[in-house]
């Protein structure tokens, strides 16, 4: 199908047309997931400025960003299947119209409450326009050659929009002030809808009547909510209480499993989970990121508050990462999967990471960036840009045909768990350890050195147990062929 009518004088050749109006809808599709991508990172640099502003606590900060990531990642799944229901172009412009309009709400925040409520509005906002867009590229690019071509430019625009990102939260945060980070967003968001509207092809879904697991989803989002209000949130709180909502998450997430059962329209068909290789890549992940994305955080507060970077010098300073995951990924981590096999390049990925976590752990309170936060960030990066492909292509591979999109989506959501659980319990026990060490009298860039460094090693042990994790369970007939 044209995603753009066809010229009435006939002056266009049709199959021009069809190939401009692709390429022009795989360019709207990528504007809008950048939108969402540089929203992720440009908040991180921001976050002492975002802290000193409205009071946040040390473990209170992490909820700027788990507030975006608990919806978006609880309701990756359920408006998915509302895309299918009600066609993915509304789906796509009623997410990026929401998220748009929550990131204005962000940009004029004066207070913790309304930022994080923003910041929940922008995560649906994210899980709409996000959920449906490579099954928008696939039915864009039914080849195979293309649709390889059309995801690599999408991927390229992941990395670039991390370095994007990364570097404009300095910028406008030391230029301006923190609430720019969201307001930018306002114009980008406008040009994409109105893009969206006039390039992307209308479609009908199968309509509403066909049913989507509304009670699932909701049991979901609650349970991955409450498991990090645990973590982060109960501070202060009596024991009783504590252990009531630490019990209470693992029910909701029963509740949810025994629903996915007995429903005639199941939000994820449990079925998935009978393949060995995609259950264990789906929990490698959540490691994984896990990793990273407390890395991503907690780095930036390292370069910031113990080396004394301005906001700007550090979004400068994380700029190798992505940047070098960018080139990576495309140069070199297709023709090294297929030469080695998927398992090999994971398996070295993760001892990379290990290694770079390793490294950010010894980091003292009078570092340099040099010595002790570069090796330490291309080690990271590497081993990201070989591991996430190769974990990618053995979770897709463990799913049927008549599975692949949903496996597609619950990819995704195990992705945002990660990175949520992961920045809730690293950037705690950080927190803790320096408040423990100031009440003894400790210095405070020490001790928010040492904090950091728990963080760090804490990090790499999770790398640890995602290493033994994939050597245990996601080696392969085809892998052990190879040897």
């Amino acid at each position: 199908m044209s995603t753009l009518s066809e010229s009435p004088t006939g002056s266009t050749p049709r199959g021009l047309e069809r190939t401009y109006s692709r390429w022009a809808s795989l360019v709207v599709l990528c504007a809008g997931t950048l939108m969402t991508i540089l929203d992720g990172n440009i908040v991180t640099v921001a976050m002492p400025a975002i802290q000193s502003d409205l009071g946040f606590s040390g473990p209170g900060l992490a909820w700027v960003v788990n507030a975006y990531l608990i919806p978006f990642g609880g309701l990756l799944l359920l408006v998915g299947r509302l895309g299918d229901l009600v066609g993915r172009k509304r789906m796509f412009t009623a997410g990026l119209a929401v998220f748009t309009a929550a990131s204005v709400l962000c940009g004029i925040a004066t207070s913790q409450g309304m930022l994080i409520a923003a910041r929940a509005v922008q995560g649906v906002g994210g899980a709409m326009a996000s959920a449906v867009v490579l099954g928008m590229l696939v039915a864009l690019f039914p080849e195979p050659r293309e649709l390889a071509r059309a995801i690599a430019v999408f991927s390229a625009v992941g990395a670039g929009g991390g370095a994007l990102g990364t570097f404009l939260g300095g910028a406008l945060t030391q230029a301006l002030n923190w609430h720019w980070i969201f307001l930018i967003n306002l114009p980008i968001g406008i040009v994409a809808w109105l893009a969206a509207v006039r390039v992307l092809a209308p479609e009908q879904g199968s309509g509403l009547g066909s049913g989507a697991d509304y009670p699932g989803a909701a049991l979901i989002t609650g349970a991955l909510m409450l498991t990090v209000y645990v973590i982060v949130g109960t501070g202060g709180r009596d024991l009783a209480v504590t252990l009531l909502l630490a019990a209470l998450a693992p029910a909701l997430f029963t509740a949810f499993t025994v629903r996915q059962a007995r429903a005639a329209r199941p939000l994820l068909r449990l079925r998935l989970f009978r393949s060995r290789v995609l259950a264990g890549a789906n929990a490698v992940q959540i490691l994984m990121i896990g990793t990273m994305f407390g890395f991503q955080f907690i780095g930036a507060l390292y370069v910031q508050r113990v080396l004394g970077f301005s906001e700007l010098l550090t979004g400068t300073a994380f700029l190798p990462a992505p940047v070098a995951i960018g080139v990576l990924m495309l140069g070199l981590s297709a023709r090294t999967i297929g030469r080695f096999g998927a398992y090999r390049v994971l398996l070295a990925g993760l001892v990379l990471i290990i290694g770079g976590m390793a490294l950010l752990g010894r980091a003292p309170a009078d570092g340099s960036y040099v010595t002790d936060v570069l090796p330490a960030l291309l080690l990271l990066a590497t081993g990201f840009a070989a591991a996430m492909p190769a974990l990618t292509g053995l979770a897709m591979s463990g799913a049927r045909e008549e599975d692949a999109g949903l496996a597609s989506g619950l990819f995704n959501t195990t992705q945002v768990v990660g990175g949520s659980l992961g920045l809730a319990v690293l950037s705690t026990l950080a927190a803790g350890r320096t408040d423990g060490l100031l009440t003894r009298g400790a210095e405070l860039i020490p001790a928010t050195a040492e904090g950091y460094q728990l963080a760090f090693r804490t990090g790499a042990l999770i790398a640890v147990a995602a290493l033994v994790l994939a050597a245990a369970v996601l080696r392969t007939g085809r892998e052990q062929g190879r040897d």
